[in-house]
């Protein structure tokens, strides 16, 4: 995760499940509850600041005075496919703008709330009235916060606010394909994909969202699905580039993307790549071109883990993204319960079961490790 954090400073993270904001019959996005979450986001992570136990009083001075959180998200792919429009698309663009406008506005107003409530955090009073006047303004003239409404600047003014940051949009990348949505801010790699786990091991992770589609959809053919099952992989790295912008311009702090370009991508298109995330005001990226390791985290096929010629052709390549999803149909239709705790089915690859091993609550199938008790 790349946080610029100060010295000694903590951030606890927490992602709102952009899923869950869908109205599927409507295929609009629900601001009500998004708002809701937010404001209830928000103020368990201002708890969970004071109930974190701090190994260093350095690490306790700074995290009690700056109250540091950052709520981001996952699912926001699966957002626009139940609102039916495209992830990089232009209005695919204006719904992801109007959608984190929402979530900062709403987490700085909660933030607010709660300093009212509680009090502002301790770096932005001053011993006299004098200075803490002086930091507040300084607070929201700064870029950020000048696309703040001005409801907020002046409930800083008054109250100061709870959390000195409160956006971060983290990889969620376990957490992300445990509840079976995609990661982050990131479009699905693809529908059905490996995923090397931590003892090497490729775990075949398959996505919910086309079976149900095509569930409700019977007549949908699954080999040529709508324009808004699009991958990341189908994606050009400058519309990867342009998300991350729009995304930016509503998070105070950092975002973790990968900017997915093909094989054989040269210096200088991945250059200009980079170009454009900071005339587009991307704090950071990462660019990564497919296949320039010798292994990697994410592929579409078990074997992709060398640099051989890839042979497969342009047919069957725009067929990859869709897999139907059997096995969790199969696994929905039975008792089986799916968790972390002794007895459960796996999370993960959904086929092993759940045992003890050295302590550790670890899949019998794929080796997951999902509960340690060491």
């Amino acid at each position: 995760m790349e946080q610029p954090l100060a010295p000694y400073s903590v951030c606890n993270l927490a992602a709102v499940n952009l899923a869950e904001m869908a109205d599927k019959e409507t295929k609009t996005v629900n601001y009500e509850k998004l708002k809701r979450t937010v404001e209830i986001g928000v103020r368990m992570q201002d708890n969970v600041i004071d109930a974190t136990p701090y190994f260093l009083e350095e690490n306790k001075k700074q995290a009690l005075g700056e109250r540091r959180v950052g709520l981001g998200v996952m699912g926001l792919h699966d957002l626009l496919i139940y609102c039916e429009t495209e992830y990089g698309s232009e209005e695919g663009n204006k719904l992801v703008d109007k959608v984190f406008e929402t979530i900062a506005t709403t987490a700085y107003r909660a933030s607010v709330e709660l300093a009212k409530e509680k009090g502002s955090f301790p770096f932005l009073n001053g011993e006299t009235g004098e200075e803490t006047n002086r930091l507040r303004n300084a607070f929201i003239n700064t870029g950020f916060m000048k696309k703040m409404p001005q409801d907020v600047h002046e409930s800083i003014l008054e109250h100061g606010i709870r959390n000195s940051h409160l956006l971060t949009v983290a990889p969620t990348g376990s957490t992300g394909t445990m509840v079976g949505v995609s990661t982050g801010l990131e479009p699905y790699f693809s529908f059905s994909y490996f995923r090397s786990g931590r003892l090497g091991k490729f775990i075949e992770v398959k996505a919910d969202i086309v079976q149900e589609y095509l569930d409700k959809h019977p007549e949908a053919d699954p080999e040529n699905l709508p324009n808004w099952f699009v991958t990341a992989m189908e994606l050009a790295p400058e519309a990867h580039a342009d998300v991350q912008c729009v995304i930016q311009n509503w998070i105070d702090s950092s975002i973790s993307k990968t900017v997915n370009a093909p094989k054989g991508y040269s210096v200088e298109q991945v250059e200009k790549v980079y170009e454009r995330l900071y005339q587009g005001g991307a704090k950071g990226g990462t660019v990564y071109v497919d296949g320039s390791r010798d292994t990697q985290v994410l592929t579409l096929k078990a074997e992709e883990n060398t640099f051989e010629e890839d042979t497969t052709s342009k047919k069957e390549k725009a067929k990859q993204h869709v897999v139907l999803v059997d096995t969790i149909n199969e696994l929905r239709s039975t008792n089986v319960t799916i968790g972390s705790e002794v007895g459960d089915t796996c999370p993960v690859c959904r086929k092993g079961e759940v045992k003890d091993i050295g302590g550790c609550n670890t899949c019998t199938n794929c080796n997951a490790q999902l509960k340690c008790g060491l």
